[in-house]
C-alpha cells in the first residue's frame, strides 16, 4: 500500500506536463457573477461537502475575510470538498481558488464536454492562486466543483473560491447574513476547576463567542464545543453562546447553568489509564452471572454496557434497563453505581449495536440522530463515551460525521471505543477501517473480536486459524501496519468457552500474544518485525461470563495488560 501511495505524485507530475492543466485561465466579463456560494467560507463549511469529515473553517491562515477552508487528508480519504452550481449551457466558466499547501487541486466534473482539474506541487509558505477554466455542454445546468489533497500528504487550506461565468439562474453569492442564536447548549464533564460547554450548529455561523456570566471568555471557530477552565469549587456560573460570521453577531442563545464539583468527590470524567482492560458488561440475562454495574471486577478499565436500542428515527438509539431481567435492578441504582465506577477512576460507556443491533447510519440526518442521542444518553446516564459494535457493516463517510458531532460535543474526556469483527479489519478499504482511520484522533481502543471467526491473512500474507497465539498477533499486526496508533489496538477475545460460538484461547495464550507484540518475546511462529510497547490492552466478552467462570480472565489477564511496558 504505502508503495502504491509513493507512485501516485509522480503519476499525477506527468499528466499534468501531459497537457491535463494547460488551459489557460479566462477572464471574467463584465456580466459574469460569481456562481459558487459561500465561496470566501465565511458562514463555515453552509453550502459545501467535505468527504469524511475532512473540512473545517479555520480564522488563520486566511486570504480575505476572517475565515478560510482547512481540509486534511486521512488514510484513503483525499479531503474533497465540492458544491454543486448553477450554470448556463454553452458557457465558458473560469474556477479558481486560493490555495497554502502542497498537492492541492482544483477542478470540475459533470461539464457535459471536458472535465477539468488542475493542481499544486508547491512547497512555500502563503497563498498561491489556482485557476483554469471549463465549457458546458448544450443541456448542462449544474456542474460540481472541487478541491482536494493527496494521500499522505498534510492538510492545505483554501480561500476565495471562485466560478465567475454567466448566471445559469442561481444568482450570484449572496452577502451573509447575521446567523441565528445557537439553541441546545448543555454542560457537561463538570470537575472542581471545569467543564465542557457545547451547544448545535447554527446554519452560515463562521464561529461561535462564548460568554461566562455576561463576559465574552472564549471564540471559538471550529466544532461546537468548548472547555472552560480557571473556574472556583462548587460554584455555579451561567453561559450563552452567540454565533458570528462577517455579517456581524447574532442574538445570544438561551442561558445554561453549570456548576463545578467540590473537588472532594471522586472523578466525573476518568481518562483511561495506559494499558486498559475493557469488558462488556450485559443488560439480559443470557444465563451467565447478572451483575450490577457495581459488580463488575476492578480489574476491568473500561466497562461498556450492551446494549444500547434504535428508535423508530433513522440513527437514534435510546438504552432501557432490564431490570426484571436483572433481578429488579433500578435505574438510580444504576446511574449510582456509574457514578461510584467513574469516581474510582474507572469508565463507563454505552455499547451500539451487538449481534442484533439493527442501527443504521447512511445519511447526515441520521449522523446528527445518532449524535444527539447518543449524548442525551450520556447525560442522562453518566457513560463517559460509546462503543460501536455493529456487527452487519457501517457507512464510513456518516458514522464519520456522527463520531465527529459526538466527540465536540462530550469534549476532551470523550472515550470512544470499537469492536469490528476480524473480517472488518483485513483491509484498509473496509467500513471499519477507514472510519477507524477517519476519525484517527478521536477513538481510544479498536478491540477486535478474534472469535467467531474462521482462518483469516495476517499481515505477512499468511493464513492463520483462530485459537492460537499467531492468529492474535498477526491480525493485530494489520491494524498496527494500516494505520492505527498502538495505543488505539486492542485484543478481543471471550471471557470462556460459553461466551461465544468459537476462538475461545487460555488467558495464558493472551497475554503471550500481548508478550510478543508488546517485548517481542512468548511469540508462536508469526514475530512482528518490531514491537509496540504502547499496545492499550485487551477486551473480553463478557464481565458476566468472566464472573461466571470465577472471574479467571479478568485475574489473570488484567495483572498483565496493567504490567506492560
Amino acid at each position: 500500500m504505502n508503495r502504491i501511495r509513493s507512485l501516485a505524485i509522480p503519476l499525477a507530475v506527468t499528466l499534468a506536463a501531459g497537457g491535463l492543466t494547460a488551459l489557460a485561465a479566462g477572464t471574467a466579463q463584465a456580466a459574469d457573477v460569481n456562481v459558487v456560494r459561500n465561496g470566501g467560507f465565511e458562514s463555515g463549511l453552509a453550502n459545501w461537502t467535505c468527504t469524511a469529515g475532512s473540512g473545517a473553517t479555520v480564522s488563520s491562515p486566511v486570504f480575505a475575510g476572517a475565515a478560510a477552508l482547512k481540509a486534511t487528508p486521512a488514510g484513503q480519504d483525499k479531503g474533497q470538498c465540492s458544491q454543486v452550481v448553477t450554470v448556463k449551457p454553452n458557457s465558458t466558466y473560469t474556477l479558481s481558488e486560493q490555495v497554502n499547501g502542497s498537492y492541492v487541486y482544483l477542478g470540475a466534473t459533470g461539464t457535459g464536454t471536458q472535465d477539468v482539474s488542475t493542481w499544486t506541487p508547491g512547497t512555500g509558505g502563503g497563498f498561491q492562486k489556482l485557476s483554469t477554466t471549463f465549457t458546458t455542454g448544450p443541456s448542462t445546468t449544474q456542474v460540481t466543483v472541487y478541491t482536494h489533497g493527496w494521500y499522505g500528504q498534510p492538510g492545505f487550506v483554501v480561500d476565495e473560491f471562485s466560478v465567475f461565468g454567466p448566471d445559469g439562474g442561481g444568482g450570484t453569492d449572496p452577502s451573509p447574513t447575521i446567523p441565528a442564536a445557537p439553541a441546545g447548549s448543555a454542560v457537561s464533564g463538570q470537575s472542581a476547576s471545569g467543564l465542557t460547554l457545547s451547544w448545535n450548529t447554527v446554519g452560515g455561523a463562521a464561529g461561535y463567542y462564548v460568554y461566562q456570566d455576561g463576559v465574552r471568555v472564549k471564540t471559538v471557530t471550529s466544532g461546537t464545543s468548548a472547555q472552560i477552565t480557571g473556574l472556583a469549587a462548587s460554584t455555579s456560573y451561567s453561559f450563552q453562546v452567540s454565533a458570528y460570521n462577517a455579517a456581524g453577531e447574532g442574538t445570544k442563545g438561551a442561558a445554561v447553568t453549570g456548576t463545578t464539583t467540590s473537588g472532594g468527590g471522586g472523578n466525573p470524567s476518568p481518562s483511561v489509564p495506559k494499558h486498559a482492560l475493557t469488558g462488556y458488561w450485559q443488560n439480559f440475562n443470557n444465563g451467565a452471572t447478572v451483575q450490577k454495574i457495581s459488580d463488575v471486577s476492578a480489574q476491568y478499565d473500561i466497562i461498556a454496557v450492551s446494549f444500547a436500542d434504535a428508535t423508530t428515527t433513522p440513527g437514534g438509539i435510546t438504552f432501557n434497563l432490564d431490570s426484571a431481567g436483572l433481578g429488579g435492578y433500578t435505574v438510580p441504582q444504576f446511574k449510582a453505581d456509574i457514578a461510584a465506577k467513574k469516581a474510582a477512576g474507572k469508565s463507563v460507556i454505552l455499547s451500539i449495536g451487538g449481534e442484533k443491533g439493527t442501527i443504521s447510519v447512511n445519511d447526515s440526518a441520521s449522523a446528527a440522530n445518532l449524535a444527539n442521542s447518543a449524548y442525551a444518553l450520556m447525560q442522562e446516564y453518566g457513560f463517559t463515551g460509546i462503543d460501536i459494535d455493529l456487527e452487519n457493516g457501517l457507512n464510513p463517510t456518516y458514522m464519520t460525521q456522527a463520531l465527529r458531532a459526538l466527540a465536540a460535543k462530550a469534549g476532551s474526556s470523550f472515550v470512544l471505543t470499537m469492536a469490528p469483527q476480524t473480517i472488518d479489519m483485513q483491509s484498509t478499504q473496509g467500513g471499519y477501517f477507514k472510519t477507524a482511520l477517519a476519525v484517527k484522533d478521536i477513538p481510544t481502543v479498536v478491540n477486535m473480536q478474534y472469535y467467531n471467526s474462521g482462518a483469516m491473512l495476517g499481515c505477512d500474507g499468511k493464513v492463520y486459524s483462530q485459537g492460537s497465539v499467531d492468529f492474535l498477533t498477526a491480525l493485530a499486526c494489520i491494524q498496527l501496519e494500516g494505520g492505527l496508533d498502538p495505543s488505539q489496538v486492542g485484543i478481543g477475545v471471550p471471557a470462556s468457552p460459553s461466551g461465544a460460538g468459537s476462538g475461545y484461547v487460555a488467558p495464558t495464550v493472551v497475554n503471550n500474544a500481548l508478550d510478543c507484540l508488546a517485548k517481542g518475546t512468548s511469540c508462536g511462529t508469526f514475530k512482528p518485525s518490531k514491537t509496540y510497547p504502547g499496545l492499550r490492552g485487551a477486551m473480553t466478552w463478557s464481565t458476566n461470563w468472566d464472573a461466571k467462570a470465577g472471574s479467571a480472565w479478568s485475574n489473570a489477564v488484567g495483572p498483565k495488560v496493567h504490567g506492560l511496558p
